[in-house]
């Protein structure tokens, strides 16, 4: 079983440019691919800050903290990934363009690397139906934010080979996160339940039973979640809980994954969450989440 040292990642959104932090401090070389050149400088700038912060507060020794960098390198040429021994994919939730991104893949690495993605609705098995190696991929769903949580939910797809899924398991311990196996459906465990109570809590907004600010603070303070439903909301971005909805309710029919009008009206309004600077609440800056 090869080992996996070189790690690809492609999107670095919200998502992505966590699971780079993750991957880097770990010690594995690792490549951050996106389209935009903006997006790529953006998750450097943003990784930096969060490692220094860490350094700050005494959870990473300051000597490290170049190290982690220089495993980090940034591009928008996804030929960059072609020697990567695992590709993890974290674009949005679009079942087209996450084939487009694998299909390119797939003649660009080696016959041993693994693809994975991080999707947190679509079917493993149909995403990797159109990777061209259905039997190398995987379903690796990090917990956001992906730098400062741990969970992993690692799913086969109905031809994942098993060798394949022990590396990916293998490799996840190793980065030092706690993976949880689950079967290949609709939301795994996180989101079977996380759509539903955030589709719930907006529509508390909606209804005009509280504001934003004290339902996070009744759930924080009630069940002692360390964040509130709205602020792990601004923090998942409105643009990305639309696309989540419209997956969830696509597959289940489920009427409290249909995505409330609600959240469709901020997007118009530029109102995306953390990302944007304002969404259920009100942003300074747009620093990565513990940064």
């Amino acid at each position: 079983m090869k080992e996996i040292k070189t790690v690809g990642i492609a999107g670095c959104g919200t998502m992505g440019a966590g699971i780079a932090i993750v991957c880097a401090r770990a010690g594995f070389r690792t490549r951050v691919f996106d389209t935009h050149a903006d997006a790529v400088k953006r998750a450097r700038g943003q990784t930096e800050a969060f490692l220094r912060k860490s350094v700050e507060r005494g959870k990473l020794a300051a000597e490290k903290l170049p190290q982690i960098m220089d495993n980090w390198l940034g591009t928008t040429e996804l030929s960059d990934l072609a020697d990567c021994d695992l590709v993890i994919e974290a674009v949005f939730e679009s079942l087209p363009v996450k084939h487009e991104i694998f299909s390119k893949l797939h003649t660009l690495c080696g016959d041993d690397a693994i693809f994975a993605s991080n999707t947190s609705t679509i079917s493993i098995t149909e995403i990797a139906g159109g990777s061209g190696r259905p039997d190398r991929f995987v379903g690796m769903h990090f917990c956001l934010p992906a730098q400062l949580m741990k969970l992993v939910e690692m799913s086969p797809g109905i031809v994942t080979s098993e060798a394949t899924f022990e590396r990916a398991w293998t490799f996840c311990e190793a980065l030092g996160q706690k993976p949880v196996r689950t079967q290949d459906t609709p939301g795994f465990i996180l989101n079977y339940f996380l759509i539903p109570y955030h589709n719930d809590a907006i529509r508390l907004v909606e209804q005009g039973v509280a504001e934003p600010a004290d339902i996070d603070k009744a759930m924080k303070t009630a069940l002692g979640y360390p964040m509130g439903p709205m602020e792990l909301l601004d923090l998942v971005g409105m643009d990305t809980q639309r696309l989540l909805c419209e997956a969830m309710h696509g597959l289940t029919h489920e009427p409290r994954a249909a995505c409330p009008p609600l959240v469709k009206r901020m997007i118009a309004a530029g109102h995306l969450g953390k990302k944007s600077g304002r969404g259920f609440h009100s942003y300074g800056d747009n620093k990565m989440f513990g940064a």
